[in-house]
């Protein structure tokens, strides 16, 4: 529901509250039922080093390990131990691992730093009465009092607004606070930085002092669904990524398939078994389609 379309007395309507009377305590407690907390979900963590052994899963790091240490072994047998191959290739996968743990991190901390920006309490009217409680138990429908100081603790639909400006350049990037009015209706489809009847979460009350009927909590707000996003970004891939990926496979398996075979015809025309595994293992170096790989052919070379 776009409330910031909606005039006052429609968004209480549709959120069934009153701006006097508040939510009664039993209503309160049936919506938190129904709503849950007023919370941001954190995806449970896990360890460095599950994180790190993670980043080995692709086939064609797999690959390589494997063309690494088969390399490794073959010379070793012909009494000639090779340790600088294998040492560069498993060095680059090790650093592309860093890389992907270190990145998983910092989404981690930044998912930490929007928990932080949480409104510890918040001024309700509760039964026709004012009470301070834990911004937590917050539900849709709570008329709640904004103040200078204050952060906004859910995101809500303005019914009074007497002089409030509202910083919320943690969501619109906004250097400037937002002066807001609570009697305008705007377009569903006025962007989140020019619905000047609404608060969102986290944003911070700079001046002047408001009423407001909440509308979203938790996760459904604006500063929920950016959460969202940072717990889902590992899993998100561009279209471009996924078919490179779906290509890199393919150019993988076909590789190593003309790697066999090559040593098969080697072997039949009666060339050193030795000798020719170890070109068929560089051939597979050379073909694999991976970044590391390139980097790893340009050192040595």
């Amino acid at each position: 529901m776009r409330y910031h379309s909606l005039s006052i007395d429609k968004a209480l309507d549709e959120l069934k509250t009153s701006k006097e009377l508040g939510l009664t305590t039993k209503e309160a407690q049936k919506r938190q039922y129904e709503y849950g907390f007023n919370l941001l979900e954190s995806k449970k963590g896990e360890s460095i080093f599950s994180r790190f052994i993670s980043q080995f899963k692709d086939f064609m790091i797999v690959v390589l390990i494997i063309a690494a240490i088969i390399s490794f072994f073959v010379s070793l047998i012909e009494g000639k131990a090779d340790f600088v191959d294998p040492l560069i290739i498993f060095t680059i996968i090790i650093v592309n691992a860093v890389l992907g743990v270190v990145q998983e991190t910092k989404a981690e901390r930044s998912l930490e730093a929007l928990k932080k920006m949480a409104a510890p309490s918040a001024m309700v009217i509760r039964d026709g009465n004012q009470a301070t409680i834990p911004a937590k138990d917050l539900v849709p429908g709570d008329i709640i009092l904004l103040e200078t100081g204050y952060y906004v603790p859910a995101d809500a639909r303005l019914i009074t607004a007497i002089n409030l400006k509202v910083d919320e350049s943690s969501l619109t990037g906004e250097s400037h606070p937002v002066e807001k009015n609570a009697d305008v209706t705007l377009k569903e489809a006025t962007m989140l930085g020019d619905r000047k009847n609404m608060v969102s979460s986290s944003g911070i009350i700079t001046y002047g002092r408001g009423l407001a009927v909440v509308t979203h909590i938790g996760m459904n707000t604006e500063v929920g669904h950016i959460a969202k996003m940072i717990m889902e970004d590992e899993t998100r891939e561009t279209p471009l990524q996924k078919r490179l990926a779906k290509t890199g496979k393919a150019l993988g398996i076909a590789a190593l398939s003309i790697c066999i075979i090559i040593f098969i015809l080697g072997t039949i025309q009666g060339r050193p078994v030795f000798d020719m595994f170890m070109t068929s293992v560089s051939l597979a170096v050379a073909a694999i389609p991976e970044g590391p790989t390139n980097l790893v052919l340009l050192i040595s070379t």
